[in-house]
């Protein structure tokens, strides 16, 4: 007699992240990763990714287009842990050093379809003025050393207390968008 195996269902995450609105910067590339719970595992694709810089364009809206696709398959025996996308985006300062300009991260969409979402970006800041200026005069800003802490809610209000403040989290208007559009 065979043992009953437990059954599993299939997320496919077939997508692009499309472009951005950042309108302080210029020369921007972006990082995705996923976040998922632990009854979760990917099965084909790539769960992270970096993609080209990009400038911005010169019309109007001014965007940042990546076109930078993602394609990923999970399996999963519970939804308990629904997975997310954790977009990371980076580009140079005054002094030519990578820095984060933005954080954001969203749910894969729960049902079938297409799909668009745009993330609110934010950034964390410095909570002193004296790390804001040594930040700035050794060229090392604050920044998350997992970026994944911003899809995970268990301990990211102690930690950001305790560090430094966060920009654009609670502002009525976020610091930037990033626009991700499923097929």
């Amino acid at each position: 007699m065979a043992t009953a195996s437990p059954s599993v269902f299939l997320l496919m995450v077939n997508g692009q992240v499309e472009s951005a609105q950042f309108p302080e910067y210029d020369d921007l590339y972006c990082k995705y990763c996923f976040v998922y719970g632990q009854d979760w595992a990917p099965t084909a694709g790539l769960e992270e990714g970096i993609s080209q810089i990009t400038s911005k364009s010169q019309d109007m809206r001014q965007a940042l287009v990546w076109n930078f696709p993602i394609d990923v398959t999970f399996k999963s025996t519970n939804p308990y842990g629904w997975p997310q996308i954790v977009l990371s985006v980076y580009g140079p300062d005054v002094f030519g050093n990578d820095v984060v300009r933005g954080y954001g991260a969203v749910h894969v969409p729960f049902s079938p379809g297409r799909h668009k979402r745009t993330i609110p970006m934010f950034v964390p800041e410095s909570t002193s003025k004296l790390q804001k200026f040594t930040s700035w005069f050794t060229g090392r800003r604050p920044e998350y050393t997992d970026p994944k802490v911003v899809a995970q809610g268990e301990g990211r209000e102690a930690l950001q207390k305790a560090v430094f403040s966060v920009h654009g989290l609670t502002s009525p208007r976020p610091l930037a968008l990033v626009h991700i559009k499923g097929t």
